[in-house]
């Protein structure tokens, strides 16, 4: 990829990011972190290639290190940490979410519970809500087995 091509790249992924909910720069920084080269970065080279400034890239790559979708490398002989793509990261990502998806099923359930004797229109919602993330908490997993599987056909080739 061209440096314009990289760079268009990180900012449709910071435009995508953001319009689920994310911080544009967050999108920004993983989209740059995916396509560069080299795949580790320090702060400096993140602001310097995303024109952003060293605090925002501060404030960004600390949140991200949170959400264990970026993490710091130290590489020997050079002083500034680098910061790169979290092997595995969007893997886990997709685990975690069975977590989440569990969660809000067992919240649909109370929720249910709470309007035991209403009216079927009244509990409609939630019985929606509640058939929803039942169903994905069934099949998730067993697609994530699926693309476990499937990853694995194509390491073999």
């Amino acid at each position: 990829m061209r440096h314009t091509d990289t760079l268009q790249f990180a900012e449709e992924m910071g435009l995508l990011w953001e319009s689920s909910g994310g911080p544009r720069m967050a999108g920004r920084v993983l989209g740059w972190l995916l396509v560069c080269d080299p795949a580790e970065q320090t702060a400096a080279e993140l602001a310097t290639a995303l024109s952003a400034s060293k605090g925002s890239i501060s404030t960004t790559t600390r949140s991200l290190i949170q959400m264990r979708l970026v993490e710091k490398v130290a590489i020997a002989g050079q002083r500034s940490v680098r910061l790169r793509i979290t092997p595995g990261a969007w893997r886990r990502v997709l685990h975690e979410q069975i977590a989440t998806i569990t969660s809000l099923r067992e919240l649909a359930s109370r929720g249910l519970d709470s309007t035991d004797g209403h009216d079927e229109s009244h509990r409609a919602r939630l019985q929606e809500m509640h058939h929803t993330y039942a169903f994905f908490e069934l099949e998730y997993p067993k697609l994530l087995v699926r693309y476990d599987e499937w990853r694995a056909s194509l390491e073999d080739t």
